[in-house]
């Protein structure tokens, strides 16, 4: 559709990005992949599909959505992950929401719902994410790893779900998870985070643990929801490690 442009953030996504493109075709009329240097096939893969590539080396998360949406051609931006894919009725949705967008609408920006997938299994777990902009009324991504957009106006709320297909598989987790880390460990140690005792390793990865297998209901998926919550407490274990260390090299 007019007036609407896709970004998507790639690095290293050759599996999932050429799904990632043909759900938003023949419905936006720009789609940009902004780049962080992928040293796989996937530039090779968008470009046979004919979208517009452009490479940024990698700061944060924020300085990557801000890069992108500087190169925007239309009114409004819709963010989607490489590992997101939009549904046809999302996109009726979104449809309806910009030909309908009256000028002074107290409405700058709409958080869209994401039906998570572990390991290709319905997780019937459901988040929201801030996602879809007018582009005049947007001011900035910030924040290094989990980037929050700062808006003129107030957020509505798209009602269908977008699919999340995260943790594919083991093998992807860990490499996601040791990039993620150390911007995690960073982010806690440029703040000064209290130093590190062993209680505190022992307590975030039950939190995480809980949080994963009884709060999100993982239980309910058997063997793959255990394996999930052993997974989220071995990832922030990780990334305190890191902290850590990082703790350890200062003194």
């Amino acid at each position: 559709m007019k007036n609407l442009t896709v970004i998507i953030l790639t690095k290293n996504e050759e599996d999932v990005i050429v799904d990632a493109i043909k759900s938003t075709k023949d419905f936006a009329e720009e789609i940009l992949i902004i780049d962080a240097n992928s040293t796989d096939s996937t530039l090779e893969f968008a470009e046979k599909l004919g979208v517009e590539v452009i490479k940024h080396s990698f700061k944060d998360f924020s300085d990557q959505r801000n890069f992108g949406i500087l190169h925007a051609k239309t009114s409004w931006v819709l963010y989607l992950d490489a590992d997101e894919r939009l549904t046809d009725k999302f996109k009726f949705e979104v449809e309806n929401i910009i030909k309908d967008h009256q000028e002074f609408s107290p409405i700058g920006g709409y958080f869209i719902n994401r039906k998570t997938y572990y390991y290709g299994r319905d997780w019937h777990f459901t988040d929201r994410v801030q996602r879809l902009f007018k582009r005049d009324r947007f001011i900035e991504w910030y924040g290094q790893v989990h980037e929050t957009p700062k808006i003129k106006g107030e957020f509505g709320e798209i009602n269908e779900p977008i699919i999340h297909l995260t943790h594919r598989n083991l093998s992807q987790m860990l490499v996601k998870t040791n990039e993620w880390s150390e911007y995690e460990a960073k982010l806690r140690f440029n703040t000064s985070h209290p130093k590190l005792v062993p209680w505190r390793f022992i307590r975030v990865m039950i939190t995480e643990f809980f949080n994963s297998y009884v709060k999100n209901k993982g239980y309910k998926n058997g063997t793959y929801g255990l394996i999930e919550g052993l997974y989220q407490a071995f990832s922030i274990f990780i990334t305190y490690a890191k902290l850590w260390e990082l703790q350890e090299r200062k003194k």
